[in-house]
């Protein structure tokens, strides 16, 4: 009874802190372009995980073809799907991206399928049009009063299809080293990767000031060391339970925008949200 306590505390800590993240990268966009943000969160996140492993914990560094697998995977998962969504939440409502990380289980559901070339689930497919349902709603007055635009939606549509498939790359893979340096690895070629861009996009317009260190510290501290730590304990011990801490994503993140951000909470908000939610669910009911 205790560990099952323990078990539910942690998932809603993981939940909130993990909802956090949208909100948080808009506050730091108020201060410096998106890719300096991003910089920042992945090159923090890399030393201290980095730190941790081999300075503290003594782990063997990667070897042979691990380099060329973490190197691909933090191309895809940080680079490219974290590139495009901080872009993407510059011009679309936090809120909105804390949709999209409910929706991501689903999105990788189809695309393995597609990938492995296996009969696409039927209930996979509803839920997948029922989440794209769902956020369309809680977008169409958020577009109207210009809280959400086009691009920023392609944006985050390019994300959560470089991140599925960065998930589908990462199961097909038989690792050989631990959860926490594969984390420290991706992060770090991750922000390699991401320095050119920031680079050549840099237009000395950002002003590091606490919008900047703060939001920082959050995204790359708490969400890219400890929430990928504590979710993949939560996986650890059960995944199927694991998995439904995600239907408290749409809503923390909503609440965060709402009283954060100042963000809009409308009936259409509300209708999508359910419509989210119960897209979640059927999801994985379906893996579970």
């Amino acid at each position: 009874m205790q560990s099952s306590t323990r078990f539910y505390i942690l998932g809603i800590i993981f939940a909130a802190v993990w909802s956090s993240a949208s909100v948080a990268a808009k506050i730091g966009l108020k201060t410096v372009q998106p890719l300096v943000l991003y910089q920042g969160r992945f090159t923090l996140a890399a030393v201290c995980m980095l730190l941790l492993i081999y300075l503290i914990q003594g782990k063997r560094l990667p070897k042979g073809k691990e380099w060329r697998q973490l190197a691909l995977f933090g191309f895809m998962n940080v680079t490219l799907a974290l590139g495009f969504f901080v872009y993407g939440i510059r011009e679309v409502a936090a809120g909105i991206g804390a949709l999209q990380v409910g929706l991501n289980p689903l999105v990788i559901t189809v695309l393995a399928a597609i990938i492995a070339r296996k009969k696409i689930p039927v209930k996979g497919v509803v839920a997948l049009f029922l989440g794209i349902l769902g956020v369309a709603i809680c977008v169409y007055p958020l577009l109207l009063e210009s809280y959400a635009t086009p691009k920023g939606l392609i944006f985050l549509g390019m994300g959560t299809l470089s991140y599925s498939a960065a998930a589908v790359y990462y199961s097909g893979i038989e690792w050989k080293i631990d959860k926490l340096t594969i984390n420290g690895w991706q992060s770090f070629f991750g922000a390699l990767f991401l320095f050119p861009a920031t680079f050549l996009a840099y237009d000395g317009s950002s002003v590091f000031n606490e919008y900047f260190f703060y939001p920082v510290i959050w995204l790359a501290i708490p969400l890219s060391v400890a929430g990928v730590y504590l979710w993949l304990w939560l996986l650890s011990k059960d995944t199927v339970r694991a998995s439904f801490f995600l239907f408290l994503c749409p809503p923390f993140g909503l609440l965060y925008a709402y009283f954060i951000l100042d963000e809009p909470f409308t009936l259409y908000t509300l209708i999508g949200l359910v419509i989210v939610m119960g897209a979640i669910y059927l999801g994985r009911v379906k893996a579970s």
